[in-house]
């Protein structure tokens, strides 16, 4: 496999955040021309079996996937998991943990965002969470669109939602060892999500960075969603510095919210490894299961 090849290795469904199911996702995706898909819900594995089954009728290939929220230095850093075994019970025990938390956050959150007026956020944010152990300021910006307090969920994450503004609350996810420990120890590949994103300085990602690797991780995603074009041409230099696969995924949530599409990103540039050349024994070929 070449890096030229239309793989889409995060994206998400209704078993997190997104809105569309599996299934729907994996028509999506083949239906967008990619080649190697996977889903990679936010701590949670529990849509891994249906996602396979419909990647193997559609005759996509396919590969294991997860994204784990971490707390580092002070911010929320998303790893992605690749090519892992999906029945490994450490990770599923230790994603479990990383979940308890967020119902409480939730509360708090409603709490906060009706001292400025805005009521009922938790029941109204719980009607969008398909998996209610994993309600997400995703599911209350939805909420809060469909009650007119913004036009669209960029909007609130401008307003709302974040470090500073109303409806934020801080939570303790796993350590970045505890995250990349799980998904190697379950046979997969650990992969830095969309590092543009962070507000980290120069030292502290370069930290960041060390860090992951020192703890096994082995990629970082240089072409995503949420990259332009020249934080695409810093993350090369970023992988090529650190020693790094190269991983490619749209983040895509949903159809009227996400900003690219699955399968509809730009090749990763050639100088780079791809993360699949690491997976080649993982994948889940389409016509092994036909």
């Amino acid at each position: 496999m070449t890096t030229s090849i239309n793989a889409d290795l995060h994206c998400h469904s209704v078993v997190s955040d997104g809105t569309l199911t599996p299934e729907a996702l994996a028509a999506r995706a083949k239906h967008n021309g990619v080649d190697l898909w996977a889903l990679t819900d936010h701590d949670e594995i529990g849509g891994q079996a249906g996602a396979a089954a419909a990647a193997a009728d559609l005759g996509l290939d396919y590969v294991t996937g997860v994204e784990i929220s971490v707390s580092f230095l002070g911010q929320t850093v998303h790893i992605v998991g690749l090519g892992f075994d999906a029945d490994n019970q450490p990770l599923w025990q230790g994603l479990q943990r990383t979940r308890g938390g967020r119902a409480q956050r939730a509360h708090e959150m409603s709490d906060d965002l009706a001292r400025v007026g805005i009521h009922g956020a938790f029941d109204g944010a719980l009607k969008y969470a398909g998996n209610h152990d994993l309600i997400s300021r995703t599911h209350f910006a939805r909420f809060m669109v469909e009650t007119g307090v913004c036009k669209d969920t960029y909007e609130v994450f401008r307003k709302y939602l974040t470090e500073g503004k109303p409806g934020y609350v801080e939570h303790r996810w796993a350590t970045l060892k505890d995250a990349v420990t799980w998904i190697t120890q379950a046979g997969g590949i650990a992969v830095v999500a969309h590092p543009a994103r962070y507000k980290f300085s120069a030292n502290e990602e370069f930290a960041l960075f060390s860090e992951f690797k020192g703890h096994g991780g082995q990629g970082v995603e240089v072409v995503t969603g949420s990259h332009s074009a020249a934080e695409s041409v810093v993350y090369t230099g970023t992988a090529l510095e650190f020693g790094l696969l190269a991983s490619r995924g749209s983040d895509f949530h949903s159809p009227d919210e996400s900003r690219t599409d699955l399968g509809a990103l730009p090749d990763l540039p050639s100088q780079l490894t791809p993360v699949w050349t690491l997976l080649e024994d993982r994948i889940q070929r389409a016509a092994n299961h036909s």
